[in-house]
């Protein structure tokens, strides 16, 4: 029976992010539904003052839909998603960057739903909560400081974290560029930033959202490294792969690699299509495919 790709997001982005990827596997003859987590896509806020010309300060206080949001929100959308696929047949999961997060916490609670679950470059927590990893060595490489001037408002106020992706400050947009598409074109990175929303939810969950080796842990799983990504740097990456596969060692991660930073992988999406469509051959012939 053929299988469903079920896709999950990172931060700032939406389903929108999932176009190119969602061709290519339609094309090689896959079905995929991509996710609108709770308060992104079409339920997601842009204030007035975030159109040009932009008022900064009342961008700062503006309210936004997604305060609020829990993880436990989102894994609680994520599984009426999965419920629904399963229906039809298999399910892989496949979750981006801070999308990851969202991705364990649901397969916590339903393993049953998932037959095989990927993570690009994406958070899955095995030993430390998602915060503690910054202050680890595999994350020293990371430029957080050069991001910050893009951060908008008081996230306690607000109650989300908000950054100003339309700004017009030049080494504001290298930074993010650097951080999110060094191997792109500048007409690229400039496009793929107008897909983000400003508004992202606080919750990164604690740790019993880590994974956890009696239903995660049952889940056959491949992580897809970007092997040029500097925000989820490979070193990082690596780690959460060896805490995994200590984690499960009857169930390792299958790995594989991109040539790619975090976000070209989804422009170039042909490499990645293949990659996810060679997964399909490995699940459980019990599952009829």
């Amino acid at each position: 029976m053929q299988p469903t790709f079920v896709l999950v997001h990172g931060a700032f982005a939406n389903s929108f992010s999932f176009a190119p990827l969602q061709a290519e596997l339609g094309l090689l003859g896959h079905r995929s539904v991509a996710v609108d987590l709770p308060g992104h896509g079409f339920g997601a806020s842009y204030p007035h003052a975030y159109q040009a010309p932009q008022d900064l300060e009342g961008l700062a206080a503006a309210p936004g839909s997604i305060k609020g949001v829990t993880l436990a929100d989102n894994a609680a959308y994520l599984i009426g998603i999965l419920e629904r696929a399963k229906r039809n047949g298999p399910v892989i999961l496949v979750s981006h960057s801070r999308g990851g997060m969202t991705a364990t916490a649901a397969a916590n609670a339903r393993p049953d739903l998932i037959d095989r679950i990927v993570y690009v470059s994406a958070w899955c927590p095995v030993r430390l909560d998602v915060g503690d990893y910054y202050a680890e060595p595999e994350m020293a490489t990371v430029d957080v400081a050069s991001l910050a001037p893009a951060m908008v408002g008081n996230p306690a106020e607000l109650g989300l974290l908000r950054t100003n992706f339309r700004t017009a400050d030049t080494d504001v947009l290298a930074a993010l560029k650097a951080a999110f598409l060094a191997d792109g074109t500048d007409e690229e990175f400039l496009t793929f930033l107008n897909t983000f929303q400003p508004d992202e939810n606080l919750d990164v969950g604690t740790s019993d959202d880590r994974a956890q080796a009696a239903t995660w842990g049952r889940i056959p799983k491949t992580y897809v490294r970007l092997a040029r990504d500097v925000s989820l740097p490979p070193a990082l990456q690596d780690r959460l792969i060896r805490e995994g596969n200590e984690l499960t060692p009857d169930n390792p991660y299958d790995v594989r690699t991109l040539d790619s930073s975090h976000l070209k992988w989804l422009i170039d999406a042909a490499p990645a299509a293949r990659v996810l469509g060679g997964l399909v051959g490995l699940l459980d012939s019990s599952d009829g495919s």
